[in-house]
Formats: structure tokens, sequence, C-alpha cells
């Protein structure tokens, strides 16, 4: 059972910045970020495989946000960037253990760490 940890995130004012961190108990392929704000769907945000490519879920996040991962510590992180308060939800790190040829669907990541809460003030 891979276990994921994460840190990072509070409350910052709009336009700030702030990074989090997603740290696995051993290997996964794949370890990407979602986000959950109230009253709305799951978000994919971005992940990255083994091999180091990051691929995002879509495009609006694109400019603001990117992912990195150390994979010597197993840990992803999500730098963040001229936040707004649309931003504001819970942020999750999930991760799939095996080869996945393609961006991971949600149902697709066999683990999830427990959130951290983001919010962005006006």
């Amino acid at each position: 059972q891979v276990q994921l940890v994460q840190s990072g995130g509070g409350s910052v004012q709009g336009g700030g910045s702030l990074r989090l961190s997603c740290t696995a108990s051993e290997y996964t392929y794949y370890m990407g970020w979602f986000r959950q704000a109230p009253g709305k769907e799951r978000e994919g945000i971005a992940a990255m495989n083994a091999g180091g490519a990051l691929l995002f879920y879509s495009d609006s996040m694109k400019d603001r946000f990117r992912a990195t991962r150390d994979f010597a510590k197993n840990t992803l992180y999500l730098h963040m960037d001229s936040l707004k308060p649309d931003d504001t939800a819970m942020y999750y790190c999930a991760a799939k253990r095996d080869i996945y040829y393609t961006l991971p669907p949600a149902g697709e990541y066999d683990y999830w760490g427990q959130g951290t809460q983001v919010t962005v003030s006006s």
C-alpha cells in the first residue's frame, strides 16, 4: 500500500504563490495533482510520469502552475503562481503504480493523498 503525504498549502492573497508537496512511500509510475472546490467537480491539474514527462489535464492553468518531481525523494511538487480566488480548493495528489501510456483519468489512480486546503483571498 503506497502512502501519499501532502504538505504545503494555506492561505494567500491573490497574486501570490504557493508550493504543494506530495511524498510517496515508494516508487509509482505516475503522480498527479487534482483539486476540488466546494460545490464543483474534481478537476485535474497536471501529472508527471516516471520518464519526467509533464502533462496538463487542461490548458487553463498551464501559464500559472507547474509540476516538478524529485525522483530520489518520490516527491511531486505543484508550484502555483499568480493565484486567484477561483483557485481556492482542496488540492489532492494521486499516484498510479503501474505504467500507463497516456494521461491517466482520475479513476485510474491507485492512491490519493489526504488533501490540503488552498485559500486565495481577493
